[in-house]
């Protein structure tokens, strides 16, 4: 088998992880163990906490219908189940978002809920 040289591949994978590593404090990114560790760590990071925004902005949408839907006088479990029943299909995001912007619009949503609501219960 014959020898092979790994030298052009190791430096550019080594300048890769330093690049990553700037603006770690002191040896962390100059020293290439410490260097390719914080890096290594930040990555695993990164990659849990694109999961976990996820999470946190499902959360914080919630609570922002949750507390729009109170003022309308639902809450949230039976505002969702209203726009369901009216065959209104409108995210989260979208919600929340006029739950903060567009109060009046939010009011509607609310009231088309609470109709489908008392026409199933009827």
């Amino acid at each position: 088998m014959p020898r092979v040289k790994s030298n052009v591949v190791r430096l550019k994978r080594k300048k890769q992880i330093l690049k990553a590593a700037r603006g770690a404090f002191g040896g962390r990114s100059k020293l290439w163990k410490a260097a390719k560790e914080t890096v290594e760590r930040g990555w695993r990071y990164a990659y849990r906490d694109r999961k976990n925004r996820k999470r946190e902005f499902r959360r914080l949408w919630i609570v922002r219908i949750n507390a729009a839907a109170h003022l309308n006088g639902l809450n949230y479990s039976h505002f969702m189940n209203g726009l369901q029943k009216a065959g209104i299909e409108i995210d989260r995001k979208n919600l929340a978002d006029l739950a903060v912007r567009d109060p009046q619009a939010f009011t509607q949503l609310a009231d088309r809920a609470r109709e489908a609501l008392a026409l199933q219960a009827a």
